[in-house]
């Protein structure tokens, strides 16, 4: 018993140590940039605001929203049937077909009918519309993730991979920013950001990679899909104070910013809650005709909008209304249905375009190619920080050699989530179109990897499990 107690001693400071070490890293570099690199000497003001969005013709913006849905659900139905990727990666990739990579490049005059300048605002606020609602069934299925006996060891896996990550992400942002950052943005909130941005799990993206393979119920799974919940909630904390810090601007803003956060976390969680559930428990009697969505769309859009006035993104207040729904009302699970087909099929698609319309893969090429080395190490930070860190704290945490590799592969898909961040990123003025540029390569290369590595270990266990079994029959 004293053996068993003196193990698991050991497995939690193992990750403790796996935790603290790359935080202490990276509170180094941190400190070494603010003190080694002159923040004041960077010209400029970061990103420009834009003035009012020149008139559209309404048909301009419908026309554009077809095209873009029907492209969408192309590429999702092609890359899922052919590939083996799940969909949203199709619909991932269909941003960048449509923008100035792809068919700009092959076709520029009809790229400019399509999305000529002016509508480029409009698609954004279409966009942002869907972001919304997206965030709030992302919110729902983080409230979602109770898995019995996999608390620990997924938060381990989830904790450990954040903390490697951002610690090679901050690593990754000191060395870029002399040459890359945007000018007036200052070293920390540069390098910050690089560190959040490498950090990410895709968590809507995973759920769905594990129901498609049948993992969802696996140990691996299991332990991948807490460790993302935890990764992913993390992420958006730091995050949340990243921005209030980038709008806050004096320390009295921020703090102005983070008290407000906090008041209206409390009114969410202390009085909207059991409200939601009381209405939802009854809602023929307190909602017209008992449509629910007549109660949850409204009420993600007001929730975005505080924190949007608070001074934190509007996917914040969205994702938090999510996570506070009460998860077993059966008239909210309708609604939650009927709304993740309107979403995933008609509000997301103009997100990917709006993304792919700001990817230009040419910007790469310019400066002697540099940023494709760039890339390349991207790339490989990402990797590296998520899948080395995951799947060794995995295996502290007594998980098989195969299962933690497979934890650390499904930790690294990065999808729609990391999008997201590079996005508010862009409108933050933390990432020049260059280097936006360059980690959306860098998210989709980390997302459609997810598969082929899964079938890989698939493979090299089904080789090694005869070879285990002729091994044993000899033993015995």
């Amino acid at each position: 018993m004293a053996e068993v107690t003196s193990r698991g001693t050991t497995r939690v400071l193992a990750v403790c140590l796996l935790s603290v070490l790359p935080l202490l890293a990276a509170a180094l570099l941190l400190w070494h940039g603010t003190t080694g690199k002159d923040d004041a000497s960077r010209p400029g003001s970061g990103s420009a605001t834009p003035g009012d969005a020149p008139h559209v013709e309404a048909w301009r913006l419908l026309l554009a929203l077809a095209v873009v849905v029907a492209v969408a659900r192309a590429c999702g139905a092609l890359v899922g049937r052919h590939l083996g990727q799940p969909r949203v990666v199709g619909e991932m990739i269909s941003g960048i077909v449509l923008g100035p990579s792809v068919l700009g490049l092959v076709a520029p005059g009809v790229h400019d009918a399509l999305f000529p300048a002016a509508l480029h605002s409009y698609l954004d606020l279409v966009a942002q519309i869907g972001l919304a609602l997206f965030m709030f069934l992302i919110g729902m299925e983080f409230g979602d993730t109770h898995h019995e006996g996999a608390g620990r060891t997924g938060a381990a896996v989830g904790i450990v991979g954040v903390c490697v990550s951002f610690a090679l992400g901050c690593a990754l942002g000191y060395a870029l920013y002399t040459g890359y950052a945007p000018d007036g943005v200052g070293f920390l909130p540069f390098t910050l950001f690089l560190g959040i941005a490498m950090s990410v799990t895709a968590f809507p993206v995973l759920a769905r990679l594990l129901m498609e393979r049948g993992m969802l119920q696996s140990r691996a799974g299991t332990y991948a899909i807490v460790g993302a919940a935890t990764a992913d909630l993390a992420c958006w904390l730091l995050l949340a104070g990243l921005v209030a810090l980038l709008r806050g601007g004096s320390p009295l803003g921020v703090l102005r910013t983070l008290a407000l956060t906090a008041v209206f976390f409390g009114v969410m969680v202390v009085l909207v809650r059991p409200a939601l559930r009381r209405v939802l428990e009854r809602p023929e009697r307190r909602l017209p005709d008992g449509g629910v969505l007549t109660l949850i769309i409204p009420g993600v859009l007001l929730s975005a909008v505080a924190t949007e006035l608070i001074g934190i993104h509007l996917i914040f207040g969205a994702f938090l209304f999510g996570a506070i729904c009460p998860k077993t009302a059966p008239a909210l699970a309708d609604a939650r249905g009927k709304l993740q087909e309107l979403v995933t099929a008609v509000l997301l698609p103009p997100f990917f375009a709006s993304v792919g319309l700001k990817t230009d893969l040419l910007q790469l090429g310019r400066g002697g190619g540099a940023l494709w080395v760039w890339a390349g190490v991207a790339l490989l930070v990402a990797v590296v920080g998520k899948l080395a860190g995951s799947a060794a704290a995995a295996a502290l945490m007594s998980v098989e050699r195969v299962d933690a590799l497979r934890i650390g592969v499904l930790m690294n898909c990065r999808g729609l989530t990391e999008l997201v961040i590079l996005t508010i990123g862009l409108e933050l003025g933390v990432l020049t179109p260059a280097l936006f540029t360059m980690l959306v390569i860098v998210t989709l290369c980390a997302t459609v990897m997810t598969a082929p590595l899964l079938d890989l270990l698939d493979r090299a266990e089904a080789r090694t499990a005869p070879a285990r079994t002729k091994a044993s029959s000899v033993v015995r």
